[in-house]
C-alpha cells in the first residue's frame, strides 16, 4: 500500500510562508492524482489543491487561491505545497492523499491513501 509522509509544518506568524512536503515511500508519484487537505479543530477536512492524472491539471480552493502552490518533483517522489501570506485561519493539520482515479475526486472520501498529517499554526 502506498505510504505518504508529510513534513514541513510549524508555527509561523501571519504573513509568513511555509513549504510542506509529501513524500512517497517507494512509489512514484509522477502519474498519480495527489491532493492536499487541511483540518482545523472542530471542522471538516477541507480540500485545498489537487493535481489530476491526465494532464497534470491543478485546482485550488478559493480560500487558498493565489497564496498556495502545489508542485511535484518526480525524481524525489515528492509533492510540495508552498504556502504564502499565511493567515490565522490557515491553522490546522495538513494532509496529502492520493486517489486511484484519473481526475481529482470532488470530496476527501474519494482519496484512498493518506499521510499522518503535519501541524501548521499561524499565530502572532
Amino acid at each position: 500500500q502506498l505510504q505518504l509522509v508529510e513534513s514541513g509544518g510549524g508555527l509561523v506568524q501571519p504573513g509568513e510562508s511555509l513549504k510542506l512536503s509529501c513524500t512517497s515511500a517507494g512509489f512514484s508519484l509522477d502519474y498519480t492524482v495527489i491532493g492536499w487537505f487541511r483540518q482545523a479543530p472542530g471542522k471538516e477536512r477541507e480540500g485545498l489543491s489537487c493535481i489530476d492524472r491526465p494532464g497534470g491539471t491543478i485546482n485550488y480552493a478559493d480560500s487558498v487561491k493565489g497564496r498556495f502552490t502545489i508542485s511535484r518533483d518526480v525524481a524525489k517522489k515528492t509533492v510540495y505545497l508552498q504556502m504564502n501570506s499565511l493567515k490565522p485561519e490557515d491553522t490546522g493539520i495538513y494532509y496529502c492523499a492520493t486517489a486511484g482515479t484519473w481526475w481529482c475526486p470532488s470530496t476527501p472520501a474519494g482519496f484512498s491513501s493518506w499521510g499522518q498529517g503535519t501541524q501548521v499554526t499561524v499565530s502572532s
